[in-house]
Order: C-alpha cells, then structure tokens, then sequence
C-alpha cells in the first residue's frame, strides 16, 4: 500500500474533531467543533488536518489550546431577562450552542521526497469546512516513519492517549547528531517532577555511544540513582540499569574521591576552616594574607599539596606562621603580632594537626583513598578522545559523603568552580585541536550556583560570585565546542537572565504560574496568550486522591520534537509508571526488579 493510500485509511478512522472555523489565519485555527465532539475533552487534543498546498499534500498538526462556547440567543438582552426568570428556555438553551476551539499549528509535513514525509510550513489557510482529526499513534507512526529509530518518548499528549514523540540528539553530526550543543531547562515547583523528567531525558542521551555525560549533583540524587540505590519516591527509575543497558560507562565521584589540585585552592580553603580562627585571626583582610603567604612560602618550600597531610608539612606551616617576618606581613600592628604569637605559643600542636589540619588538608591527598582522583584526571577520563565510547560522571558532592573530611557549602562552591573551569579549559583545548567535545553537563539546582541577585551584591560571597560569573560565561561561550548544559531548578525567576537566554529548550513544570514566576515565563513564551492560559490550568500533581492518578504536566518550547519545529509549545504528561516508560521506549529487558550492578571505575 502506498503513503497516500496508508495515511487515507488511518485519518478515515481517527474521530473526527470538526472542521476549519472563520477567522483563522497561519498562526492560529478557528475550529468549529462537531457537535458528537463537543462533550468530549477537547483542551490539549492534539489534531490534524489535510491540505492542498503548491501542488502537494501537506498534512498539519497542532494542539487544541482552547475551546469558546456561544450562543447568540442567551446574548440577546431580551433573553437573558426571560432566562433569568425560567433558567432556561428550551428552544435555545444548549440547542443553539455552538464550540469554538482554538489550534496552534505547531508542524506541518509535506507529501513527498526520499523519505515520504518532509517538514515544511503552513503557507496558506485551508478551506472553511476543512475536517480536522483527533490525532493517533498510529497517524504519528506514519508521518514520522523516516525517523522512528530517533524518537524517544517522556510522556503522552496533554490530557490525551498519544504518545508525545520527542527526540534528544547529540552534539556532533551525523543522522543523530544536532551539529551543534544546546542548553536546555527544566523548571518546576519542588514535587512537580522536575527531576524524575531530567532522569528520563538522560536516559535519551544515554543512547548516543559518543556522548559524554557529566552531572555536578549537589544534593546526591543522581549519585544514589546512578549507582543503584533506591531513591524515596514513587518513580524509581533503574538509571544506572539503563546507562548499562546502552554500554555508558558511568562512575559516580564522592567528595571522598575527589583530589583537589590547585594551590589556590589550599589558600581558600584554609581561609574558610577554624584553623586561623583557633589562632584569633578572624575573618578579614588579616586572614587572607595569612592564607597567601602560608600557601606561597609551602610552595616555595617544596611541599607537594598531596604532602600536605604529613606532620612534616605541618611543622613547616607552623614554622612559617611562627617567622617574625611573616607576622609583620599579617599584621603592622605590634598588639596582634603578639596576640598571634601567644596563641601560637600556647597552642597544643598536636590538637591543631588532628583536629585543624589533617580534615582540611586530607583534601589534597589520594593517602588512604585509593579511587581518588584529582578533578583533571576525571575530566580526561570523561572526555578522552581516545576512547571509543564517551561515558558518565556523576560528581555526588553532598554533605553527608565528606566523611571524616572537612565540608562545607564554601568548599562545595570551590570544588564546582574547579570543575566548571576544568570543563572550559578542555572545550578550548579540543576546540583548537578540531574536535568537539559532545558532552552534556547536568548541574541539579541551578539557582543556587547562577542566581540574579546575590544578598548584599557587592559585598557577598566572593566564591559564589566567581561560580555565577564562570557558570554565565560557560553558557556563553561553550556551545560552539559541543558542551550544553542542563540546569534543573525549582524556580524561574531567581535563574541568571544571561543564563535563560542562552538555553535553546525549555520544560517548564507545575508551579510557575503566579507572581514573579508568571512573569518570567511570560516572557521567556513570548506574551500571554492561549498557550500560557493551557499551561495555568497543570494541576498540582499532589493534589491527587492517590499517586497512581498523579499527573506530572509539562509545557516544553524548542527543537526537542519532531512536532514542534515551528516554535509553539507542546504540552504533554509525563509517564507516572517506570513500566510504561520502560516499554514505551524498547527498554522492557530492564524491569526494577533487576538485580543491581557496580559502576566501572
């Protein structure tokens, strides 16, 4: 049977909606809706149409983003003081109604070419009368046949029982491969599923054997998914199964496997423990030279930062802390130089060194950590060109993994700056070698490293300022050599302007239809409109009576699906079962029954 044949049989038994309605116009559809339809949910449908357009086919889809209801008769003034008295007349009431449905034509393909369908666009308005189709599986199997080997499905149709195709290619070329990186975000209210949605889009990437992965994870989510621990919650998605299941090689990355490597580091990070503070040098302007000079004089010296956990090193800082010399650098007054000495003097070494010491400079040594790595070195097993396949690092740099290790919210900031800065330096370097690093970077609650506005701006934190400024020109600058992000955040309006700029496709959750979200989202969509109206009515998904009836509602803008290439948003539900997800993406080998497996080093 031929195309044309084919696509007659299917649109012949999908129901039909109704027909084109007046006004309509290229960018939106007057719909009259047939009266058998009109008590059918009908906001979210997704619907298609066939027309004749230079000499050819086309076939164009789109979704219901609102339905109109009328009757002239209940508007006469007339009438409506007979109804107000009688509730209704039946010669008009509901009889006249008429439905009035609104579509956004989102894709349009043409009959056609080598491979039977090709995108083209809605150049002109079809015929009043024209009918329009509900929209099937089987109607999307055959328009997007020529690229069934690239979909991926993350959920169905908005309020409906097809399938959203969608596909996440890579950043190289090929007939995978995007040319190029995108950014992409995910945005939603704490529980909107925001999460679970970015674990499922990995999974897509997981596909591409050479795309690297890398996930910075404050919080340890990822890392605990990955590495196939439950995570609480209802959807336990197996994803360190399915990583195995298309050959990535993953390795989750503690704060006990992490080597710091940058004397600057040591500087900063000595500045921030009690060390100096147990020698009455509070934090300030005092306390930084301390740090610099401490840290340049160690150098000086020969100490290896992967030495510095010996006691030999700590008699070396504690010699140069003790040098007259040095403490007329810290301070030129002579009453602290003697406060400092006094407290030098006084103080029990050997408690400094376990207690003040040891945890802090532990850090820079791979000595009883034997999967230790510096942050380089994980860097370029990640994105060695040598390697045949691309793999997965996730970096778990949660509180409750630093073990005995001196931890912190500062240190954590210094660490991502390190990685965000090792990331760059390698995408410049493979750039001027000709290559393109095709990788993906995750960064899970992305409003705390890139907010707008910082407390106190100019006085505030300087590492979390010189995360934001790295992270803003990462995004600027990095797409052109493979690196995309993906920033996860639970809310809109908080995230860097430069940063939502620069991202090229947008999911968009539960919770951002009020106040200072609403406004942001409105003008990241492009103005209110029937679109921003579909996306206020998403429920709450916990407002369900129980979790199986939870729906997870997503708006999403971009080049992420095959319907979508002309800019308008889709809408869809996310699956709410890791069986249907599992299935509905070939992946029915895995069940979360399985038994669990070790991540390669």
């Amino acid at each position: 049977m031929s195309d044309q044949l084919r696509m007659d049989a299917l649109i012949a038994h999908a129901e039909r909606l109704g027909v084109v309605g007046s006004p309509s116009s290229t960018s939106e559809l007057a719909v009259d809706v047939l009266g058998v339809a009109a008590t059918r949910k009908l906001v979210g449908e997704l619907a298609l149409f066939e027309f004749q357009q230079d000499d050819a086919r086309h076939y164009a889809l789109g979704q219901i983003t609102e339905v109109q209801l009328r009757n002239v008769w209940h508007e006469d003034p007339t009438m409506r003081s007979l109804i107000r008295q009688r509730g209704r007349v039946d010669q008009v009431s509901a009889r006249q109604d008429t439905h009035l449905a609104k579509m956004n034509i989102s894709a349009v393909f043409r009959e056609g070419g080598t491979r039977g369908y090709e995108p083209s666009i809605l150049g002109t308005v079809p015929a009043t009368g024209t009918s329009i189709h509900i929209v099937n599986d089987e109607i999307l199997d055959e328009v997007l046949k020529p690229y069934k080997d690239q979909l991926f499905y993350l959920g169905r149709v908005y309020g409906s029982k097809p399938k959203l195709p969608l596909w996440f290619k890579h950043f190289g070329t090929g007939p995978d491969g995007a040319g190029e990186a995108y950014h992409i975000g995910i945005f939603g209210k704490t529980g909107s599923g925001k999460s679970v949605l970015a674990k499922m889009a990995l999974c897509a990437y997981a596909r591409h054997a050479d795309m690297g992965i890398l996930i910075i994870d404050p919080q340890g989510e990822f890392a605990r998914d990955m590495s196939g621990k439950p995570v609480p919650g209802e959807f336990e998605l197996p994803l360190s199964r399915v990583f195995q299941h298309y050959g990535k090689r993953p390795f989750v990355m503690t704060v006990r496997n992490i080597v710091l490597d940058r004397w600057q580091l040591f500087e900063q990070i000595i500045y921030e423990s009690p060390f100096f503070e147990q020698l009455t040098l509070p934090k300030g302007d005092n306390r930084a030279l301390a740090a610099a000079e401490l840290a340049r004089r160690l150098e000086k010296k020969g100490v290896k930062l992967g030495d510095l956990h010996t006691r030999e090193a700590f008699e070396k800082a504690w010699s140069i802390l003790i040098d007259p010399k040095v403490q007329q650098i810290i301070y030129k007054s002579e009453g602290p130089r003697a406060r400092l000495n006094a407290a030098l003097e006084e103080a029990d070494r050997s408690e400094f060194y376990a207690d003040f010491w040891k945890p802090v400079v532990e850090l820079f040594t791979a000595d009883g950590r034997p999967e230790a790595r510096t942050v380089e070195k994980a860097l370029g097993w990640l994105l060695s060109p040598e390697s045949t396949e691309k793999r997965a690092l996730v970096i778990d740099l949660s509180r409750e993994m630093a073990g005995g290790l001196y931890w912190n919210d500062e240190i954590q900031a210094l660490v991502i700056k390190r990685i965000l800065d090792g990331l760059v330096n390698s995408a410049e370097y493979f750039y001027r070698e000709g290559q393109s690093l095709n990788c993906l970077v995750v960064i899970d609650e992305a409003h705390r490293l890139a907010p707008k506005r910082m407390e106190r701006e100019e006085n505030g934190n300087a590492t979390e300022r010189a995360v934001r400024s790295t992270l803003i020109d990462a995004v600027r600058t990095t797409r052109k050599y493979g690196l995309g992000w993906m920033f996860i955040s639970q809310t809109l309006s908080s995230l860097h302007t430069e940063i939502l700029q620069q991202l090229r496709i947008f999911f968009f959750g539960f919770g951002l239809g009020l106040g200072q979200e609403y406004l942001a989202l409105r003008d990241l969509v492009g103005g209110s409109g029937p679109a921003l109206d579909l996306y206020r009515l998403f429920r709450d998904p916990h407002s369900a009576f129980d979790t199986a009836s939870r729906q997870y509602s997503f708006m999403t803008i971009g080049p992420v699906s095959p319907l979508s290439f002309s800019g308008t948003p889709l809408f869809f539900n996310a699956f709410n079962r890791v069986d249907e997800f599992l299935e509905e993406n070939g992946l029915t080998v895995l069940t979360t029954s399985d038994a669990g497996w070790t991540p390669s080093t």
